[in-house]
């Protein structure tokens, strides 16, 4: 580090902590020091310390980083292949027949790839990964820098690369002690869902996950149609079954939540569990709409997530928050409900919180790890400018993410990807869509 104090300094407009909450910084800089944030303060106390490297970034609100909470990265190659269809012949006529055919280690490793760019390109820099083949996957974030919690795949039916539970834990088992001190990999379960997960599968899950101290994402409460079927098949909404389970606590990461009563929101609230919101796949299936300020008020933790491109149809997690707090609002049926601040917080800290990442990222306080993001708001879009957070939310797209940083490594340079070919990923997307194509 030479003299200098700092390997970096980053010097932008608007510094937006996320916590504490609802305060923008003016006149401030960030520096980092071994891959953390070593100092927030005056810009000009900053450059009197020194650094390696100063950057001014001018017009630009520096954040943390965007944590995409619930996808499935490779299905990214099935976007847009089976659109405008309900939730049950999406994913029973189309989407797990393509699987069987398709999904192998070399569409995870291609899919994966080319989602992890378009995510970073939009400004996420963690994101969870529910899908199969998670060793392929472990790899891929290792080689580009990201941040991710990585889920091993339990269903009660066979799945590409799994044909059942025992094949699936054995793939997947070792990496939880492989990567278990990683910096930037966490590892996780991922049960699919109540309805194809059945009990004996679930304890062992749940049991599993106590071992290792590992988090367990699941869809649950995804449609009506869900719920109904197993209050008629057993007499008990599925949040209670996994409530009487064991299944619950801090460590539970339950997706979509669109069905939600009193108590559901109860169970919840004594368990301590997150719920992880996917406004714009909810939306475009049809699947319902999930109570988030009702669950906010709750202190529920309620993160942000897009789900897979095949049913959203991109991974932009900066519009999914604009949706999430435009949807919140008309649920509620209050201006009020879920602020631009509050926005921001569920798609950075509060992701970190519901990944049990929150000591670590999800805001930009002294010792964490420089995982960040400059969004650039001097265009015309954004003019005037009042409050930076609320243009950010509301009349801002993914192109203005500028810069990316995880760790303190810069990973998205003025928009141009530094460990990833764009024009190869782009030419490999291709190939996969004539052959997807011409096989329909």
């Amino acid at each position: 580090m030479s003299d200098n104090l700092f390997d970096l300094i980053l010097l932008p407009t608007w510094l937006v902590p996320v916590e504490p909450a609802g305060v923008v910084l003016t006149d401030h800089g960030l520096a980092i020091g071994n891959g953390r944030i070593a100092r927030i303060a005056p810009r000009d106390e900053l450059l009197a310390l020194g650094a390696c490297e100063v950057r001014e970034l001018p017009g630009m609100l520096l954040a943390p980083g965007l944590i995409n909470t619930h996808g499935h990265a490779a299905m990214s190659l099935f976007r847009g292949m089976a659109d405008d269809l309900p939730l049950e012949t999406w994913l029973h006529e189309h989407i797990w027949p393509a699987e069987k055919t398709w999904v192998d280690s070399d569409f995870v490793r291609d899919g994966t790839a080319l989602a992890m760019a378009e995510q970073l390109k939009g400004g996420i820099t963690c994101f969870s990964d529910m899908y199969f083949y998670p060793e392929v996957v472990t790899e891929l974030v290792e080689a580009t820098g990201m941040r991710a919690q990585i889920t091993i795949p339990v269903l009660d039916f066979p799945v590409p690369g799994a044909p059942d539970v025992d094949e699936a834990l054995l793939h997947g088992l070792p990496l939880f002690e492989t990567l278990r001190n990683h910096p930037r990999i966490r590892m996780a379960f991922g049960p699919h869902a109540p309805y194809t997960v059945g009990d004996a599968t679930m304890l062992r899950v749940r049991d599993l996950a106590a071992e290792f101290g590992a988090g367990v994402q699941m869809h649950v409460h995804e449609t009506a149609g869900e719920v109904q079927a197993a209050v008629q098949a057993s007499g008990e909404r599925p949040l209670a079954r996994l409530a009487r389970l064991g299944m619950l606590g801090p460590h539970f990461q339950a997706v979509h939540m669109t069905q939600i009563d009193d108590s559901d929101i109860a169970l919840l609230q004594a368990s301590g569990a997150h719920v992880l919101h996917c406004p714009e796949s909810n939306l475009k299936l049809a699947s319902g709409f999930c109570p988030v300020e009702k669950l906010w008020q709750a202190g529920v933790n309620v993160a942000i997530g897009t789900d897979g491109a095949a049913s959203n149809n991109d991974l932009d997690l900066l519009g999914e928050t604009r949706t999430a707090a435009l949807l919140a609002k008309a649920v509620a049926g209050s201006a009020t409900a879920l602020s631009a601040h509050n926005a921001l917080r569920m798609a950075t800290l509060n992701g970190a919180r519901a990944l049990g990442m929150g000591e670590d990222v999800g805001s930009l306080e002294e010792g964490k790890a420089a995982d960040l993001v400059a969004f650039d708001l001097s265009g015309l879009a954004q003019q005037p400018l009042y409050d930076p957070v609320s243009q950010l939310i509301y009349a801002s797209t993914r192109d203005c993410v500028r810069h990316a940083w995880v760790a303190g490594e810069q990973l998205l340079d003025d928009r141009r990807l530094l460990r990833q070919d764009e024009a190869a990923l782009l030419a490999m997307s291709h190939v996969w869509q004539a052959r997807l194509a011409g096989a329909q």
